[in-house]
């Protein structure tokens, strides 16, 4: 059986099954409420019932009292609706809502998708979840106190595991292990999350997503999450890459547009080999968007990739296309500079 819950003060309003949480049915939908450990214990979750009937679930008294359920009060991590329902929670928008952890995680999954590419799937703890917005990044903690970041592949609501797209660099010293010693099973340490590199959520102007290489991560996280949310503002997305293989996941952004009649998906190759057979659209990535879309004075731009092709995008999009300076959202990813070079860090 279905139910309608309604947020106060937002207005927003989703659907929940009698057999999910309320939190849960509200990620389903791109709604995301405050949480920590999904599992009744923190408290962070807790919001008032205004209107309508929960079964409290797996509540814990030290986080829910008798006098807090008296009081309409419950953890929307665990009590599920009963009825339709009117609840009052802040919803979380803004970087300032979300807390930064540091936490383990085992490593769940590694898969070689191109042969310089490892997506890694991170399983954090049972009792554990990260909030974050779709396009942040998280920094992987090594053993000698270094970082190396890595911006999170998977939407919010999708929070089961952290996917992080992994490019093998020469001598890196985390990709190196990545790829050479890592295995299913090993454990992690991470802080995050981090950066300002996120959907606004607050316009309707069409989109314009820009990725080169591994720069798709944060990019298949804010179309997973705008798709999620019913978002049907047009979003056109462009992924660069030397070869056919640098586009790892390409079928699946091919899904998106087939599935989604606001979704374009433009591939672009700079360095096509004829083993490629490559038809498609060729140069740099940018390029190839400013051709398409020589008016931006009415978009957003997202761009993610190299710091020579961040810088270039932003110059052009604005002088050559009108592109509004403060609707130009990048992440640059930059090599370390500790003197052992390795994957992207994120400066946010």
């Amino acid at each position: 059986m279905s139910f309608q819950v309604s947020i106060q003060p937002s207005q927003h309003s989703f659907s929940a099954e009698a057999d999910e949480t309320i939190l849960e049915a509200a990620l389903r939908h791109g709604l995301t409420l405050p949480y920590g450990c999904r599992d009744g214990a923190c408290g962070a979750c807790r919001g008032k019932v205004l209107a309508g009937t929960v079964e409290h679930g797996k509540a814990q008294p030290h986080a829910l009292s008798e006098a807090d359920r008296a009081a309409g009060l419950a953890l929307f991590c665990c009590a599920s609706a009963q009825s339709d329902l009117t609840i009052e929670c802040k919803e979380v928008r803004a970087l300032s809502d979300i807390p930064v952890k540091t936490l383990p995680a085992r490593v769940q999954k590694l898969e070689r998708v191109a042969p310089d590419v490892m997506l890694v799937e991170l399983k954090l703890p049972a009792s554990e979840r990260l909030q974050f917005l779709a396009g942040q990044y998280i920094d992987i903690l090594l053993k000698d106190g270094k970082r190396r970041a890595f911006s999170l592949a998977n939407a919010p609501h999708d929070d089961a595991c952290l996917q992080l797209h992994v490019r093998q660099v020469p001598g890196g010293q985390f990709t190196g292990h990545v790829f050479d010693a890592m295995k299913e099973r090993d454990i992690l340490r991470f802080n995050g999350p981090h950066g300002t590199f996120f959907l606004r959520e607050d316009s309707d102007k069409p989109l314009l997503l820009v990725a080169g290489g591994t720069g798709f991560a944060p990019i298949k996280a804010i179309v997973e999450h705008a798709i999620a949310e019913q978002c049907t503002r047009p979003l056109s997305i462009y992924w660069g890459g030397r070869t056919r293989a640098d586009l790892y996941l390409a079928t699946l952004a091919e899904q998106w547009a087939a599935a989604h009649p606001h979704i374009r998906f433009v591939p672009v190759l700079s360095d096509a080999t004829a083993a490629d057979a490559w038809d498609g659209r060729s140069g740099f990535v940018h390029a190839a968007a400013m051709q398409d879309f020589p008016d931006l004075s009415a978009h957003q731009a997202y761009v993610c990739g190299s710091p020579a092709m961040v810088a270039a995008a932003r110059r052009d999009f604005v002088a050559q296309c009108g592109l509004p300076e403060d609707e130009f959202f990048a992440d640059s990813f930059d090599f370390a500079n500790d003197g052992a070079p390795d994957n992207p860090t994120n400066p946010g």
